[in-house]
């Protein structure tokens, strides 16, 4: 199991005579691949679509082949640390963009882009109905950020370890917090980690700003563990992984889907009353050199083949619900039907201070 804040990075391989492939550090020391094919439509059009992303960027090579093949369009991928970096790199670097097209905003980071003027607004062609419910509000990014992918960040149980233990799993936050848990659980932190940063985001959405505070008190005070990343948590620390010693964790509702034994059956669940909705959206850089393979690229993301390829590839459940699901995450990885949510706004407006507040509780 890979996440998004620590899936591990697959280069772009080659596809024949479609698609050839680098990796090489630029002068800011992002990582950097290319995929170069036949010649981008139009004479004297650039041939490369200048990509920016974040460092879990692991799309199926057939499928970014297929984007080539069919625009003549080269992709070069520019890799820029997590969705928080990438976004920070974005705003930075707006007079002067890293690319054409950025991928791997997340409606936690949404707001520092949108209102930064780093975008163009663009609406994708043919993309699916069932992407509207995941866009942004208006004036928070609505028609500058096209959603493409969603995975919500849950507290996952080791179902098996609290059968062989003999003891009820935990079903809510609240009972995070019960003296039968203390010393139970691992999450990634919220100042270093994305999943951690969604995790926290949960609780301020559920107990509200004059509650969060005293609830991440008492889960201290019951011995949570936290890790830099969601990596340490769930293949280091958790009892699922096989390694562990905690079997409570912070990790996806897609998790489950790759704890599955012999029987078909996972033996961890996501309790789906504590995940927060984490989105991931494409949009068009201002002043792009390339804004046609930009805008090419985004209708391609909102395609049939990159969204059925979404699950094996990027670890993530497509925005296009009538994608047909792998087998596991159809009968293993359940979405909640209610995910807690915090705006854009009020994360953008709120987060230093929250973080602020939050490093001082757990660092007693």
């Amino acid at each position: 199991m890979m996440s998004r804040g620590g899936r591990a990075v697959l280069a772009l391989a080659c596809v024949g005579a479609l698609a050839a492939c680098s990796v090489d550090n630029n002068s800011s020391g992002s990582k950097s691949s290319s995929a170069s094919g036949s010649g981008a439509s139009g004479s004297g059009a650039s041939k490369t679509v200048m990509l920016v992303t974040h460092e879990s960027w692991a799309p199926d090579k057939n499928v970014l082949a297929e984007f080539t093949k069919q625009t003549g369009y080269a992709v070069k991928v520019v890799k820029s640390g997590d969705a928080g970096e990438l976004a920070n790199k974005l705003v930075l670097s707006k007079n002067n963009p890293l690319g054409d097209v950025v991928f791997g905003i997340d409606n936690t980071f949404a707001s520092r882009v949108t209102t930064n003027d780093v975008l163009e607004p663009y609406s994708p062609k043919g993309a699916p109905a069932s992407a509207s419910k995941y866009e942004l509000p208006d004036g928070q990014g609505k028609g500058q950020l096209s959603p493409i992918d969603t995975a919500s960040v849950c507290v996952n149980v080791d179902d098996a370890w609290f059968t062989k233990n003999h003891k009820t799993k935990p079903a809510s936050f609240d009972d995070l917090v019960k003296p039968e848990y203390k010393n139970l659980m691992v999450a990634p932190g919220a100042s270093s980690s994305s999943p951690g940063m969604a995790f926290f985001l949960a609780t301020v959405g559920h107990y509200g700003q004059d509650g969060w505070e005293a609830y991440w008190k008492t889960l201290m005070a019951n011995g949570l563990k936290l890790t830099s990343g969601w990596s340490d948590a769930y293949e280091v620390d958790f009892t699922g992984s096989g390694k562990g010693k905690r079997p409570i964790v912070v990790s996806y509702d897609s998790s489950p889907a790759f704890t599955v034994d012999k029987a078909g059956t996972s033996t961890t669940s996501a309790l789906l009353d504590t995940c927060f909705r984490s989105t991931e959206y494409a949009g068009v850089l201002k002043g792009a050199k390339n804004p046609d393979g930009a805008k090419a690229l985004i209708d391609f993301m909102n395609g049939a083949s990159f969204q059925k390829s979404l699950p094996d590839s990027m670890y993530v459940f497509p925005v296009d619900s009538n994608v047909e699901l792998p087998k596991a995450w159809a009968a293993n990885a359940k979405q909640p039907t209610k995910p807690i949510e915090v705006s854009p706004a009020d994360i953008d407006k709120n987060r230093s201070e929250w973080l602020t507040k939050w490093k001082d509780v757990t660092s007693k």
